[in-house]
């Protein structure tokens, strides 16, 4: 298990050191990430994997709900969503549990928060995946 604590701690500082180094669009992720961060636009190995396995924001008012289509069973499971903001700071994460019904969780933005925030979503399997919206 710390093993797998490790990497989820490595995947969230390498998303945050991708919004920090300038890179203002999940989209365009430098090539030093191509094979750690995936993307819509960048799914790599993984190409069959999107619909599945890159969440989805929706945005009501200051609520964001992150959604991963994905099943959830011992083997293949969403492990983590997160929630950060552009300038990196993480507002929220929920950790998942093989026999959770699904990957779904809720964050609140920062009170009259404009601008990018990104939502990962990190499987067992298929790796750290990003989308972005912007508020």
């Amino acid at each position: 298990m710390s093993n797998r604590r490790d990497f989820l701690k490595g995947s969230l500082v390498a998303g945050s050191a991708l919004l920090l180094t300038g890179v203002t669009s999940a989209n365009a992720t430098p090539a030093t990430f191509t094979n750690v961060i995936y993307t819509s636009e960048n799914p790599g190995k993984w190409g069959k994997k999107v619909g599945s396995h890159l969440p989805s924001i929706t945005v009501e008012g200051s609520k964001v709900t992150v959604f991963t289509k994905h099943g959830m069973a011992e083997k293949h499971y969403i492990v983590r969503h997160t929630l950060v903001l552009e300038d990196g700071t993480v507002v929220g994460a929920k950790v998942f549990k093989p026999n959770d019904k699904e990957a779904k969780s809720s964050y609140e933005l920062p009170a009259g928060y404009k601008g990018k925030f990104f939502a990962t979503s990190f499987c067992n399997l298929h790796d750290f995946w990003v989308n972005e919206a912007t508020v």
